[in-house]
């Protein structure tokens, strides 16, 4: 009896040490996690970001707008469903990587002019 109960005060102990992080949200434009609050200041500066580089990229590698992914709400009392927002918004920020024409990997446009510079195709055997 007095090892059970020593053994439910040690898990119990374990259990308040455990760190519960504030909810993160990820930015549509550039699959960071932010904060609930700092999403809105970032999401504005992320996006004004977004339209300098694209502008400076060869026409070629040019892409559209991202658009901010529309989640509905899942309750009637319009909470959303953070983990589907989540998703959704890395799936958004996925979309904008460019594949290499020479080996397939992804990247964000302005990188990969710069990988381009030193990819080489595979030797054929």
């Amino acid at each position: 009896m007095l090892k059970t109960l020593l053994i439910l005060l040690y898990y119990c102990h374990l259990q308040a040490r455990v760190v519960r992080r504030p909810p993160t949200v990820i930015c549509y434009i550039c699959g960071r996690e932010y904060g609930t609050t700092s999403i809105s200041i970032h999401e504005p500066q992320c996006l004004k970001k977004w339209h300098q580089e694209n502008d400076m990229l060869p026409k070629r590698l040019r892409r559209p707008e991202p658009k901010k992914p529309e989640v509905n709400p899942i309750q009637a009392k319009g909470f959303y469903d953070l983990d589907a927002l989540n998703e959704a918004a890395w799936i958004s920020a996925q979309n904008q990587l460019v594949p290499c024409d020479i080996c397939g990997r992804t990247f964000l446009p302005d990188r990969l002019i710069v990988h381009q510079k030193s990819c080489k195709p595979k030797p054929a055997t």
